[in-house]
């Protein structure tokens, strides 16, 4: 199986916050975020193992700012890790302005498992590392990923 590089299944996806989109108080609704955000680790995953796959798991879902009507939102996924079946994709969201700087507002990582065809876990491809930025991206997914299966191991 072909390795892919880190840059074969980056994902951007824009959003415009809408009326249907805001919360009580006149912010983006956090679920709304994040149906948009497993959406785009859904498309992320996909273009690096070529079939579909699900999300088990999102770590370190943090919400570091708000977003409001009419506010562009920018959503970027990259597969930072590939195990036998699973890959961790950080998924990166930022407020973008008129002029075109971006503000981070949320960051995540989700664990999604490629599906066969027999709707059962299937092999992904090895993921291509080609800079010290991805390397040490990889090394700390690696230890998420620890802490994830200590995590199911006690039952959380």
């Amino acid at each position: 199986m072909n390795g892919k590089r880190v840059s074969d299944s980056e994902t951007e996806q824009l959003r415009v916050v809408i009326y249907p989109d805001i919360n009580g108080f006149g912010r983006l609704f956090g679920g709304r975020l994040l149906a948009w955000i497993d959406e785009v680790a859904g498309a992320t995953a996909r273009r690096h193992c070529g079939r579909d796959a699900t999300t088990v798991a999102i770590d370190n879902l943090h919400f570091k700012a708000g977003a409001f009507l009419n506010d562009i939102i920018v959503i970027i996924g990259k597969v930072t890790f590939v195990g036998n079946t699973s890959m961790e994709v950080r998924v990166d969201t930022y407020k973008e302005d008129p002029d075109g700087a971006r503000h981070p507002i949320n960051r995540a990582y989700f664990c999604m498992v490629a599906m066969g065809d027999d709707g059962r876990p299937t092999q992904v491809p090895p993921l291509i590392l080609e800079n010290d930025g991805e390397r040490m991206e990889w090394e700390n997914a690696k230890k998420r990923r620890e802490l994830r299966l200590m995590r199911k191991k006690e039952g959380f």
